[in-house]
């Protein structure tokens, strides 16, 4: 046996027996390399085609001004979310994550609902994630065929939730597949991810004719308000595209079972793609505001319904924006694959706890690929359901956008804040700020709090019931059916569910439940296997 080959496998013995501590068996593949974790992070955030998908919230509300600064001030504040969580990660590394956090931090009397509503909560994050990368890759997709037919080519709601559907069924097929495949495909996605932040940072400057170049005072100073609101709000408002660009930075906890050395890996992973995405997306914003024209109404109101999309066709020409901008949508396809690999674990983890309705059938490991096939695909169906609220109206559709943030900062807040508002033993892991964990913690929550509350507010101060923000709609209805299902007379988790459920069975036992939720409804719990490490 190699030294190496030594290595990794004390490595792996180690990584089981922290899992072990935490009351779960090893069940995945430990395939993903640190590397490899931070890629899954990184590709989720996908910045060039993030920040593609959601252009149309910073340009009416601040034009570059918000664009440029507005992505600096929300990357301070996410960095301090990344750090809060990266502590809880390094204590505790399991696909789990937030609600597992919740349910050990919390108190006796609320644990168990508070980790419900967390689970809940995340579970609608994953999945909102999938339907608005999908979606906008399938509008991505469409203008494409806009540039090619030199803009002849418009798109209608048919057309894109077609190609929508078509995308998610793909990606499902993909995250079936083995663990080792799945792993080695991150490399690839960041390998493309940064390739396209540099061609955009370094070619679009270049390749921009004169009439489009902005001057420094236009591109880092010009303040375009196009929707009505206050400008101090409309910049608030602005914020939506860095906080749902820089996303997702939790995904790496959902993949702590199958990475190596997660105490450390899952953390910095969580920092990392935070740190390299606020650098290279301030890069890339300010390369749009000095390449991107001043006739920011034409842009929005483009027939290639993209923005940047339009930006490039100015810059670079048909052929050279339908280059770029396939690139663009390869990469954002490259995303929606980590969303569903990310939220498929996530439900996989709740379901083994026994937190979803028919957790025995979602608590499956696909004998062959090694990887939760049941999860994958009933993450895919909800997020295709998601899409039909594109028949709605536009903003419907577009609440996605702003559902993926709000669902993820309630179960951000949740398991922050009752490390801090209980008593309880938090022992915290390798990674650790030390008497900057409460700081830091603070201004994390305060800051999602307020947020969450600017995004319920719709686009614009005059609105109509086909255009309102049905954030609130959506998330809401979703979160009161999760609180009347554990509140449900004889059949609500207020009977049953009692939080992370150990999948590990002593041996003089000599048993093993088909699933958690069994387990849960039968009132036992099995022993918990403790290691020292």
């Amino acid at each position: 046996m190699t030294s190496a080959s030594s290595d990794s496998r004390s490595e792996h013995i180690r990584d089981e027996a922290i899992l072990a501590r935490l009351g779960y068996k090893q069940e995945f593949r430990r395939e993903f390399t640190p590397l490899e974790v931070f890629g899954v992070a990184f590709s989720i955030v996908g910045l060039l085609p993030s920040i593609a998908s959601v252009l149309f919230n910073a340009m009416p509300n601040g034009g570059p001004l918000a664009m440029v600064w507005g992505w600096l001030v929300a990357s301070a504040f996410i960095m301090c979310i990344g750090l809060a969580m990266a502590e809880l990660a390094s204590a505790a590394p399991t696909s789990g994550g937030l609600y597992y956090w919740t349910h050990s931090l919390a108190s006796p009397r609320c644990r168990n609902f508070l980790s419900w509503i967390v689970g809940y909560a995340n579970t609608i994050t994953s999945i909102a994630a999938l339907a608005s990368v999908d979606w906008a890759c399938a509008i991505q997709i469409t203008a494409a065929v806009s540039i090619a037919s030199n803009q002849v080519y418009v798109t209608t709601n048919d057309h894109i939730y077609g190609i929508f559907a078509a995308l998610v069924l793909s990606h499902a097929i993909l995250v079936s597949l083995g663990t080792q495949i799945l792993a080695r495909l991150q490399r690839l996605y960041i390998l493309l991810n940064v390739c396209l932040c540099f061609v955009v940072i370094i070619a679009l400057p270049i390749a921009t004719p004169s009439e489009y170049r902005n001057s420094a005072s236009y591109a880092l100073g010009d303040f375009t308000n196009l929707d009505g609101w206050p400008s101090g709000f409309a910049f608030i408002l602005s914020l939506l595209a860095p906080l749902w660009t820089i996303g997702g930075y939790d995904s790496s906890v959902h993949m702590s079972e199958e990475a190596t050395n997660a105490t450390t890996a899952i953390p910095w992973a969580i920092v990392g793609s935070i740190a390299v995405s606020a650098v290279l997306g301030w890069g890339i914003n300010v390369s749009l505001a000095f390449c991107m024209g001043s006739d920011l109404e034409g842009i929005l109101s483009s027939p290639i319904g993209q923005p940047m999309a339009q930006i490039f066709y100015n810059s670079f020409g048909q052929k050279g924006a339908l280059a770029l901008w396939s690139l663009v949508i390869v990469a954002q396809y490259m995303m929606g694959s980590s969303c569903l690999l990310v939220g498929s674990r996530q439900t996989f983890a709740f379901a083994r706890d026994g937190g979803l309705p028919f957790s025995r059938y979602f608590y499956r490991i696909n004998s062959y690929t090694r990887t939760p096939v049941n999860t994958v695909w009933f993450d895919a169906l909800l997020a295709l359901a998601i899409g039909l609220l594109a028949f709605a109206s536009t903003q419907a559709i577009n609440a996605i956008f702003t559902l993926g943030v709000t669902s993820s900062y309630i179960s951000y807040i949740t398991p922050i804040v009752t490390r801090f508002a209980f008593k309880n033993d938090f022992k915290p892991g390798p990674f650790n700020l030390g008497k900057f964990s409460f700081p830091v913690a603070a201004i994390a929550v305060s800051w999602m709090i307020f947020m969450n509350i600017i995004f319920f507010f719709p686009a614009a101060p005059q609105t109509t019931v086909q255009e309102m923000n049905y954030t609130v709609v959506v998330l809401g209805g979703f979160m009161s059916l999760a609180v009347f299902w554990y509140y449900c007379p004889i059949y609500g988790g207020v009977h049953w569910f009692s939080g992370p459920v150990s999948n590990i069975v002593s041996a003089d036992q000599g048993q093993d439940e088909d699933s958690a939720s069994e387990k849960t409804g039968k009132g036992q719990g099995a022993d918990v296997l403790i290691v020292d490490v």
